[in-house]
């Protein structure tokens, strides 16, 4: 008895282990579906995705690409995007890709139930259709962590969840010189990368790595390009 206990507890934490591991890593596809890169891009070819504005330090965000001629999709939080509308104009006028953040990115979204993970993806959509005129196609979960109610609400709103395969940490530390070498090792053909436009060490980063991608001939494209897929819905 006291074994069939420890075999049905073991059974009991290794299946909670698969399941945190597989809602924490989106590359995993456990739950949804996510486009992380593009395994078959043989040229130098990147795409560049910023999460958690519009902010102030967009703007700067916003010169940096046009100096260096590179387009990228920026991941927006519903209630940055209220407060910042202006900022959400100049994404968009400036050749760049929009997409869904989630509402509030609260710490517990992974937690919501599914009718309350559908609201909040509809009301950003909304909010960014205003400027877009056409439907939001791309969702990036907050964090990154994925859920079944994530899984099942997706399948009502109809997003495409983007992911990526270059993390450049920089929401967890500062430290310039560490997330861009951090980012730099991860450099391949076909690879998107993960950065915030909410912070001046960002964009200190963004410059410094902008700087090296053109060094090693890469071009920084679209999520839409790179992936073969339509940020927006007719």
């Amino acid at each position: 008895m006291a074994i069939n206990l420890w075999y049905f507890f073991a059974i009991i934490f290794i299946w909670i282990g698969i399941n945190a591991v597989g809602s924490s890593r989106i590359s995993s596809n456990y739950h949804v579906k996510a486009y992380c890169n593009n395994p078959l891009e043989t040229e130098k070819k990147i795409a560049l995705t910023f999460d958690d504005g519009p902010s102030e330090f967009t703007l700067e965000v916003l010169a940096l690409l046009k100096k260096y001629n590179a387009k990228a999709t920026f991941f927006c939080i519903g209630k940055n995007i209220e407060n910042h509308p202006e900022i959400v104009k100049q994404i968009i006028v400036e050749g760049h890709l929009v997409g869904n953040h989630s509402y509030s990115h609260s710490k517990f979204f992974d937690f919501y139930n599914e009718d309350k993970i559908t609201d909040e993806l509809r009301k950003t959509d909304r909010l960014l259709e205003k400027f877009t005129s056409k439907k939001i196609n791309f969702f990036r979960p907050p964090y990154g962590v994925t859920t079944p109610s994530i899984g099942r609400a997706l399948k009502i709103t109809g997003h495409k969840t983007i992911g990526w395969n270059i993390r450049s940490l920089d929401g967890g530390t500062t430290n310039v010189e560490l997330i861009l070498n951090r980012i730099k090792k991860r450099v391949s053909p076909g690879g998107i990368v993960l950065l915030h436009d909410t912070g001046e060490h960002s964009v200190l980063v963004l410059e410094q790595f902008l700087q090296f991608l053109q060094q090693n001939n890469y071009e920084v494209i679209s999520i839409e390009e790179l992936l073969n897929l339509k940020a927006y819905a007719d």
